[in-house]
This record gives C-alpha cells, structure tokens and sequence, in this order.
C-alpha cells in the first residue's frame, strides 16, 4: 500500500492545480500547469503523460504549490517562473528583466533566413537576445551583432549566448545610436504596444514584463518612427521589424518614405500583418 505520508499523484496534483489557474482565468490552464509540474520533477510534459500515478512529494510538491500561488494570485509569467523559455530551436533563458520570447517572433527570423550568405544583420533592442541568437544558430554564417538601451537586458542576452556557444557582438545603446552604419541587416522586435492598450492587456504582461520593451506612446509607434530613419541612414538593404495588429500599413507607409521602396508583410498564424520587410 502506498505510505499514508505520500503526497499526491501526477493527476492529482494537476486537477487540483487546473482548479486555481481556471478559476484564475489564465490563458493556456492545463498547459501552465503541466509546464510548472514538469519543471517541479524535472521531467518534460510526455512523461507526466506517460507517469500519471508519479508521486508528488518533498521539494517538487512545495515548489508547484507555490508556483500556482504565484501564476494565479500574482500572474508570474511562466516563463519567469521556470526561468527559460523555447524560441525556434534554442532554450533562451529569461527573467522580468527581458519580454518573454513569442511565438509570433519567430515568423520575423523565418523572414530573413535566405540571406545572401556573410550578410552583416544588427538586431535593435535585442531584449533576451532571441532574434539574433536564433539568427546565429540557423546562419551561422551571418555575423551578427544586436544592441540593447537596457543594460539588465543585454545581461541576459549575453549569458545566452555565452550559455549556447554562439557568437554575437551585444552593445549597449537607444535604437541605432553608435552602430556601425556598415551594415546589411537591420531587425528589430520593437515596442509597439499603444499606451492606451494597458487596461485591456493580461496581468501577467503589464504588471510583470519590462514597460520600457512594450509601449510605444499613442499610436505604438514612437520607437518604430526614429528607428526606420535611422536604419535609412545606414548601408542596410534591408529593414524587418515585427509590428502591432492593424500597425502595418502606417509602418509600410513609414519605410517606404524612408526609403525602402520595396515593401511587403508577412502574416503570423492569427492571420495579422505581423513583420513588415522594407528593401532598397
């Protein structure tokens, strides 16, 4: 018979847990809960799957009780709680120091993987450094380099790359303010939330991830406005910046003017305008 002092199953564990995080009304209920478990045993999800009756004691038990006490009363990321979180093919490790990589960056790397091959490509406001790291370890023939105007962000963005053995040149600056204007690529994931979209955003985002990385004044645009001037006034063929729902005409519009005549979009799997290409 199993010891009357066990904690409780795999199964059990997450039903109760799923009962707080519905009850909460977090996004994805069943997939935080099984992502906090498995972090807890250090196990991935198909073993729980494949394990239900695991027991749930000691350590991991305190350790996901307290994980769900923190998703549910104080919305922690995920991310933030486990401390990593997986973009494209890499295992990035993050904290509220840096935006939680989205899948919807991922179409923004998809986009300029056929580059000429040794193109020079700069990340802007490289935040974990997902862009550029993810661009490195599927090019590694690209030199890439990426900048941060938040020192605690390019902290994090190095020790992923160090952690991952890919080499990137990080420096620290605001947009394109003492970059090498050398170069073929710029990139950036910039903030381009609107100010007045913080009432309607989840807790998990506006009270936890940096504001600086996320809110762009009225429009969502005030980053975005110097940031395609200042690329225009580099030897960059090529700008792709990923942008807000609804964003991308006013943004094509934007690089076009700045000279980059050749503008297309390219739609995330929502079916919204997410990365917008300017070439010259």
């Amino acid at each position: 018979m199993p010891s009357p002092f066990a904690g409780p199953g795999v199964r059990e564990a997450l039903d109760s847990a799923l009962v707080a995080l519905n009850a909460a009304k977090v996004d994805s209920p069943r997939l935080d809960a099984e992502v906090l478990l498995g972090h807890a045993l250090g196990v991935d999800r198909t073993t729980l799957w494949l394990d239900p009756d695991r027991e749930v004691t000691g350590d991991a038990a305190r350790w996901f009780r307290d994980a769900i006490r923190r998703r549910t009363v104080e919305r922690v990321p995920v991310a933030y709680l486990v401390g990593h979180k997986g973009f494209r093919h890499l295992d990035l490790h993050v904290d509220a120091r840096v935006l939680v990589p989205r899948p919807e960056t991922e179409h923004l790397v998809e986009a300029l993987l056929e580059l000429p091959s040794g193109a020079r490509v700069h990340d802007v406001g490289t935040g974990s450094g997902a862009i550029a790291l993810a661009l490195k370890d599927e090019r590694p023939d690209l030199r890439v380099s990426a900048s941060d105007v938040s020192p605690d962000a390019l902290a994090v963005a190095h020790a992923n790359a160090e952690r991952l053995g890919l080499d990137v040149t990080f420096s620290q600056g605001d947009l394109l303010d003492g970059i090498d204007p050398h170069v073929d690529v710029v990139v950036s994931n910039p903030p381009y939330v609107q100010d007045g979209d913080r009432a309607s955003m989840a807790p998990e985002v506006v009270g936890h991830e940096p504001k600086l990385a996320l809110f762009a004044g009225a429009d969502g645009l005030r980053t975005i406005r110097p940031l395609v001037t200042q690329a225009a006034a580099t030897d960059a063929e090529l700008l792709a910046l990923e942008v807000g729902a609804g964003q991308a005409p006013a943004v094509r519009a934007l690089v076009a003017a700045a000279g980059f005549p050749e503008v297309e979009t390219v739609c995330d799997l929502a079916g919204h305008e997410r990365v917008v290409l300017g070439r010259r």
